[in-house]
């Protein structure tokens, strides 16, 4: 028995090692970072330990902006973003003929550049000298005005953050919801149409518990993935999110080491524990609320 666990801990040590080093050794170097005041770089010299990078983040008004376009990002896109694939998802595993084909051009936007598609929202989106966009030509078209999406007012800003994250993120959630409504056993389905039950109790009460484990599952890590949002919106908006206003956390936190006020890997350790504690605590209270409503 000890013979098979010492083995079973030498085949598990490359992983230790890689996670300790690449996982472990960063996340306490971090916390070390964000209580160390006044840290220099080059010098390697502090002037104190205490909480003043964590007050000065969240006193910063480019950080609490962040923290509202993040809050407001995750709020609108991970409901909608879910809901949307779960409806195409049923849709396409009613659909018989050309179903692979189907599931692959909804899975093709998951594979491409997500700056590149983020530059085509941009042409469709942005007014310029020489042309309004299609979008505008279209809002035109029903009689209304043209909107400048990519620098007019915020809320048309969040339009365009929101849609073009449904649009990257969909494509994801459709492969597992399919494949999720794919594994339900038929039996339930044959004996409930036996019985004479209407098509939507059928999907209330049969479809939506067996495939809750993916809906939570999705429901997590799209929380997870909207509050690390950043390439889509360099994608969108350039490198200058602060001047865009359309700046998120882990932007913030890049432009606290990278950016033009860059240098200060003490608020960036700061910011980047702020948001693994609300990441967390997200995390937790949705285990909590939902916990009782899975079944596995």
């Amino acid at each position: 028995m000890k013979q098979s666990n010492l083995k079973a801990w030498l085949y598990l040590l490359p992983a230790i090692l890689f996670l300790g080093v690449f996982m472990v050794y960063p996340l306490i170097d971090v916390f070390i970072y964000s209580f160390e005041e006044g840290y220099n770089s080059a010098s390697q010299t502090v002037f104190g330990v205490g909480w003043y990078n964590y007050s000065y983040v969240l006193h910063d008004p480019y950080f609490l902006r962040a923290v509202k376009n993040t809050l407001i990002l995750v709020v609108i896109t991970v409901p909608l973003s879910t809901g949307i694939a779960l409806l195409i998802s049923v849709g396409l595993n009613s659909i018989k003929p050309l179903k692979e084909l189907y599931q692959t051009v909804f899975f093709l936007p998951y594979v491409t550049n997500t700056l590149a598609v983020g530059l085509v929202f941009m042409i469709l989106f942005k007014k310029t000298a020489y042309t309004d966009g299609m979008v505008n030509l279209l809002i035109n078209w029903f009689g209304g005005e043209s909107v400048d999406f990519i620098d007019g007012p915020y809320w048309a800003k969040m339009f365009v953050m929101c849609f073009y994250t449904i649009w990257v993120v969909m494509p994801f959630k459709i492969l597992i919801l399919t494949s999720a409504l794919a594994s339900v056993d038929e039996t339930y389905y044959n004996a409930a149409r036996v019985d004479g039950t209407g098509k939507w109790r059928i999907f209330t009460r049969i479809t939506l518990p067996m495939i809750s484990p993916m809906i939570f599952y999705l429901v997590i890590t799209g929380f997870i993935g909207a509050f690390k949002a950043y390439s889509d919106e360099v994608a969108l908006f350039g490198t200058n999110l602060n001047a865009a206003g359309m700046n998120t956390i882990v932007g913030y936190v890049y432009d606290m080491l990278y950016g033009d006020s860059g240098g200060y890997p003490s608020y960036a350790s700061a910011a980047a524990l702020i948001l693994f504690a609300i990441v967390l605590t997200i995390t937790c209270v949705n285990l909590l609320v939902t916990r009782k409503g899975i079944r596995y």
